[in-house]
C-alpha cells in the first residue's frame, strides 16, 4: 500500500477501508499528527485566552487568524488543504456565532447541533432497521451510481456485516449522547473554561475511540462479505 493511498484513508474512509488487508493506524485515521493538532489548536486558543483575558473580540479575531493560517500553510508548502479549509469553515461558524451573540459560550453552540442531528439521524436509522454507519461506509466504499436496491441487499443481506454496522451505529450515537449529556450543563451555566475543556477532551480523543472500536467491530465481516463477493465474481 502506498503512503499516500494510506495517509488519505481518514475518518470514515479509513473504515471503508477496514476489509482491506494491510495495517490500521489510528492516528492516521483521524488526520495525522499535523491533522491532530490543526483540529485542536484553534480550540485550545479560544478558551485559553478568552479565561485569560475576558475580552472576547480579541479571542475571536486571534483565533480567526490561527485558522486562515493553518489554511495557508498547507496551500504554501503545496499540501491537501481540504481537511484544514473544513475545520476553518468550522470554527469560522462557530467564532461569527460567538461574535453575533457576544458570548464565548456560544462558540460551542454549533457543535452541540451537529451532534443533535448525528444522534437524530442514526437514532432513526436504528429504528427502521438501516444501520446509518453502514450506509455511510458502504457508500464511501461502492458508489451506488445505479442499482441502488442491488447494492442495499449486497451488505444488507448479510447477517454478520448488517449486525457489525448495527453495533457500531449504537457506538456513534453513545458518542454524540455523551457529549451533549456532559457538555449541554456546562453551557447553561456559562461554564466557558469548563466547557472548553470537555469539548477538547471529548472531541479528537472520543474519535479516536469510536474510530478504533469501529475497526474491529467491522474489520472482519467486511473482509469476509469482500471475499464471498470476490469469489462469487470468479
Amino acid at each position: 500500500m502506498s503512503e499516500d493511498k494510506k495517509q488519505s484513508r481518514t475518518g470514515m474512509a479509513s473504515l471503508a477501508a477496514a476489509g482491506d488487508d494491510g495495517d490500521f493506524s489510528v492516528i492516521e485515521a483521524i488526520g495525522g499528527p499535523r491533522g491532530i493538532v490543526e483540529s485542536m489548536l484553534p480550540g485550545v486558543v479560544f478558551v485559553v485566552l478568552f479565561v485569560a483575558t475576558s475580552n472576547l473580540n480579541l479571542t475571536i479575531a486571534v483565533s480567526a487568524a490561527l485558522a486562515v493560517v493553518q489554511v495557508v500553510a498547507r496551500l504554501v508548502q503545496r499540501q491537501s488543504a481540504m481537511g484544514a479549509l473544513s475545520g476553518l469553515i468550522a470554527v469560522g461558524i462557530c467564532l461569527v456565532w460567538a461574535w453575533k451573540s457576544h458570548e464565548a459560550r456560544n462558540y460551542y453552540m454549533f457543535g452541540f447541533i451537529s451532534n443533535a442531528v448525528y444522534l437524530v439521524l442514526l437514532s432513526i436509522s436504528l429504528l427502521v432497521r438501516v444501520p446509518g454507519l453502514g450506509l455511510v461506509v458502504e457508500f464511501i466504499r461502492s458508489l451506488p451510481t445505479e442499482h441502488f436496491k442491488a447494492w442495499l441487499d449486497d451488505w444488507m443481506g448479510d447477517r454478520d456485516l448488517k449486525r457489525a454496522y448495527m453495533t457500531v451505529t449504537a457506538l456513534w450515537i453513545g458518542v454524540f449522547a455523551l457529549r451533549l449529556l456532559v457538555q449541554v450543563p456546562l453551557y447553561l451555566t456559562d461554564s466557558v473554561a469548563l466547557l472548553g475543556t470537555a469539548r477538547l477532551l471529548m472531541g479528537i480523543p472520543f474519535w479516536a475511540l469510536a474510530i478504533w472500536v469501529s475497526y474491529l467491530v467491522i474489520a472482519t465481516p467486511l473482509h469476509r462479505h469482500q471475499a464471498a463477493a470476490h469469489g462469487n465474481e470468479a
